[in-house]
């Protein structure tokens, strides 16, 4: 059946955000659940601050974390993924700079095999010796795929130049780090942040009391302990300035520009999220209409503002035909400056609250999702209501207030400029 009129538009009512249950195993852990009982699905996180500032070796944290899977005191690791694929599920360790994350995902019946497992590769990882070369080998070979694309290579330098080259956020991988890492690196950081106190869980999906008993039973039962977690000092700022880094034949040059900015908890956030998100966080931005839509310069050009747990960046990213790098950056800060110098029009800012009031909608949909958002806040040690905090700041936001924040944090100087072709 065709339909002749469009539907009708209506706005997003109340957004809210469901609270998890609270409950603590034995060990103290903390497990935030989100029991849906109509699910068949069963999503276990297991998330350690044990990331990049807890290293003392570079690249200990991430090989760590993807170590976990290759082996433990019971089983191989191809016994491990031969297990867990029997039963459906999946184990997946997202790159993370702050935390290592460990996700399992299974249906709800086959919780008593998986979890035990699951434990398993968080209590008892062995690093095999040679897994470990093989992690090595691959992750150099990649790196020296990555190190031929122009974009890359902007990205790294302008994380370099933003945090400062040895700063836990701004280092870079090279074949050097990979080389260094030894075996004892792994248990070392394993030992000292793979820890209950240094642990929280979330549990989403069908969490039914006998899916607690069994998670308070593998991993409640641990009394192991480790280091604290360390808090990081920002490094000096320093005079943002430009690079150019030639790369001869290139047919595009990739573009970075980026500054220093804050993590989630810093009271302008909320409202950078949305100036953020007018400049070049969705496809009818500023950025996107100018750059691509009316001079056709770029494919894609974006912007983020990327909150880490004790700083964040702002940064604008595109790629560009030769010979157009230079009007690109002049039209990103004249961007700027017409946020700095004129309040925004009311059906613009009408469509961005709408836009992220559906981004936001979308992150309630379903107990996975919802989980996610918890476990941002919990482990950036944020109260559960400030996701209240960032609707109210979307739908209240008023055009002065974000002009106000444009000529705050959208000033030219403060920017570090990267080009690569």
């Amino acid at each position: 059946m065709k339909r002749k009129t469009t539907p009708v538009i209506h706005d997003i009512g109340r957004l809210a955000l469901p609270h998890p249950e609270v409950v603590r195993l034995d060990n103290g852990i903390p497990l935030y659940v989100l029991d849906f009982p109509e699910q068949e699905i069963l999503k276990v996180e297991a998330v350690y601050r044990a990331g990049r500032p807890e290293e003392r070796r570079r690249l200990a944290s991430r090989a760590t974390a993807r170590m976990l899977r290759e082996g433990t005191t019971r089983r191989s690791g191809a016994d491990i993924a031969e297990y867990i694929d029997f039963y459906g599920g999946s184990v997946s360790v997202p790159t993370n700079l702050d935390t290592a994350n460990v996700l399992l995902f299974s249906l709800r019946k086959y919780a008593a095999e998986l979890l035990p497992v699951f434990a398993e590769l968080l209590q008892e990882p062995v690093f095999p010796e040679s897994e470990l070369d093989t992690f090595k080998r691959t992750s150099v070979q990649e790196l020296q795929v990555d190190l031929d694309k122009e974009e890359v290579l902007a990205y790294r330098r302008v994380t370099e130049l933003i945090f400062g080259e040895a700063h836990p956020y701004g280092y870079n991988s090279v074949v050097e780090d990979y080389a260094a890492l030894q075996r004892d690196d792994l248990l070392s950081h394993f030992q000292n942040w793979y820890v209950p106190a240094n642990c929280r869980l979330f549990v989403s999906g069908r969490a039914d009391a006998a899916v607690l008993d069994l998670l308070n039973q593998h991993l409640g039962q641990l009394q192991r302990s480790g280091a604290k977690p360390v808090a990081l000092a920002p490094e000096a700022e320093r005079t943002p300035v430009a690079e150019h880094i030639k790369r001869p034949g290139s047919l595009q040059t990739a573009i970075k520009i980026g500054r220093r900015l804050f993590a989630r908890n810093h009271p302008d956030y909320n409202g950078v999220y949305v100036l953020n998100t007018i400049l070049g966080g969705y496809f009818g931005s500023r950025l996107m209409t100018n750059i691509r839509e009316k001079r056709g310069y770029t494919y894609n050009i974006y912007s983020s503002a990327d909150a880490l747990l004790f700083e964040g960046c702002l940064y604008i990213a595109t790629e560009v035909k030769k010979g157009k790098a230079a009007v690109t950056i002049r039209e990103i800060f004249s961007e700027m400056q017409r946020l700095r110098d004129t309040p925004v029009g009311d059906e613009e800012l009408t469509m961005v609250r709408n836009y992220l009031l559906g981004m936001l909608l979308n992150g309630l949909d379903g107990p996975l999702n919802t989980s996610d958002v918890i476990k941002t806040l919990v482990t950036e040690d944020l109260p559960l209501d400030a996701f209240d905090g960032l609707v109210q700041t979307i739908r209240t936001i008023t055009p002065e207030q974000i002009q106000y924040l444009a000529n705050r944090y959208l000033h030219p100087d403060d920017f570090w400029v990267v080009t690569v072709g």
